[in-house]
């Protein structure tokens, strides 16, 4: 390479270099609001930024509205209102006493109730991990209220013939970590250290952990037995990242957030009148392929599968070297996904 062509190099690089730089001191700048309101009686936190067609962001387990921090800014800068509530039993959002009060149709409800409560007519519905389950049931029972769905790491699949438990219980062993949250008193497990519950399973299931986890728990051992506590955070996750979710559940309980495991035969149940039917909405599916949930579909067929059960699929991608935290670990790929679908949807 010549001098001339170098240093031309080292000018764009330099000025691609400035322009992500003010792109993000501008995305920095914009305000994150929290609110708590009404939704079907329940009291709801929301974090939201921005004003215009509203995209609502369900996070999943074990996190809170945090998990969307990087995306309520990029959306709010594209034109959209983003809103992500912490959902049912989550911090500053009521959690009822019953287990039973945590199906999948009571989550759905909630994403019906917020949209309404924001006063809109519709909205974009993403979902991460739990989430994504909930997203997808609001598109496949409430497709008039969803503009699009989207699901991030969790793909929509078909109802197993049997209760979705032994299904589990068939495919993975008596060692599955969904059955061992079917145990009273797991939530100990979590509550004991906030710290080094997130410190392990953010680190645990991303793209850093050089081993995919499995999400196995053998007879005898504790959730978090064998999980790598590193000492140096990647680059996504930060020191003060992780002091958010602490301070997050530090007046909360996981008796909530486990209870939607708890509800897992149950949700089988209730969803038997949708045997068969299609999700409508325009969507999206985006994970990493380093994902332990990826690891649980056949890669060769799972594309294939989801566009059956969703045939308006617009996107389909997996992203090579991400694990579990998509939104988290690669902001810049799932911001750019969110706001190419969003501004399509609208």
């Amino acid at each position: 390479m010549t001098e001339s062509k170098s240093n031309e190099r080292a000018v764009i690089t330099g000025a691609e270099s400035g322009l992500r730089r003010d792109r993000a001191q501008g995305l920095a700048a914009i305000e994150i609001k929290h609110r708590v309101i009404e939704v079907n009686g329940l009291q709801m936190r929301l974090a939201e930024a921005g004003s215009g067609p509203l995209v609502v962001l369900l996070h999943g387990f074990p996190e809170s509205w945090y998990s969307w921090r990087h995306q309520l800014r990029a959306l709010a800068d594209a034109g959209f209102h983003a809103v992500a509530p912490n959902q049912r039993g989550y911090p500053g959002t009521d959690s009822p006493a019953a287990v039973t009060d945590y199906t999948i149709l009571h989550l759905v409800g909630d994403v019906v109730g917020l949209i309404g409560a924001l006063g809109e007519q519709n909205a974009a519905v993403i979902g991460h991990d739990w989430g994504a389950p909930v997203a997808w049931h609001t598109a496949l029972l409430r497709p008039d209220l969803v503009r699009g769905v989207g699901g991030l790491s969790v793909p929509f699949t078909a109802r197993t013939p049997v209760p979705a438990l032994t299904a589990a219980r068939d495919a993975f062993g008596e060692a599955f970590y969904q059955l061992y949250f079917q145990r009273p008193g797991v939530e100990k497990e979590f509550e004991a250290d906030l710290t080094e519950s997130f410190r392990r399973s953010l680190f645990g299931l991303s793209g850093n952990n050089p081993e995919v986890r499995r999400l196995l728990v053998p007879e005898g051992q504790r959730f978090f037995d064998g999980w790598i506590s590193p000492d140096e955070l990647p680059a996504w996750l930060t020191e003060r990242d992780l002091a958010a979710y602490v301070e997050e559940f530090a007046e909360s309980s996981f008796f909530g957030p486990l209870n939607w495991y708890r509800n897992i035969d149950h949700n089988w149940a209730l969803t038997a009148p949708w045997e068969g039917a299609r999700i409508t909405p325009p969507a999206l599916f985006l994970a990493g392929d380093r994902d332990p949930v990826m690891s649980w579909y056949d890669a060769s067929t799972l594309e294939a599968s989801l566009r059956t059960l969703v045939p308006n699929l617009r996107r389909f991608e997996l992203v090579p070297g991400v694990g579990h935290w998509i939104q988290q670990e690669r902001p810049e790929v799932t911001n750019a996904a969110l706001i190419e679908f969003a501004a399509a949807t609208s």
